[in-house]
């Protein structure tokens, strides 16, 4: 069975006003992710996710690159306690 985990992720770069949130939503469904999204005053993008451990590589991933109207400069992740959330969303 594959082990659930959450992570906590802050992207950076052009991500706001881009869909970059409503991509990230769409991205984990595929991957059966839960969690959030939302924006930060500061410009960047804070989601939590919570699934397998090989979903959240691909998601992870995916967060790196983001729509195509995104500009990522940077994501950085850390590992959080395992959280119950009933779907992935927008903030």
């Amino acid at each position: 069975m594959n082990q659930q985990s959450c992570i906590r992720c802050y992207v950076s770069g052009a991500v706001q006003g881009v869909f970059y949130r409503a991509s990230a939503q769409n991205e984990a469904k595929k991957y059966g992710i839960t969690g959030w999204a939302k924006n930060l005053p500061d410009g960047r993008v804070e989601i939590i996710a919570c699934g397998s451990k090989e979903h959240l590589k691909l998601f992870f991933a995916w967060l790196k690159q983001g729509p195509k109207n995104a500009r990522v400069l940077d994501v950085t992740y850390e590992s959080i306690p395992l959280a119950k959330h009933d779907d992935f969303t927008v903030l």
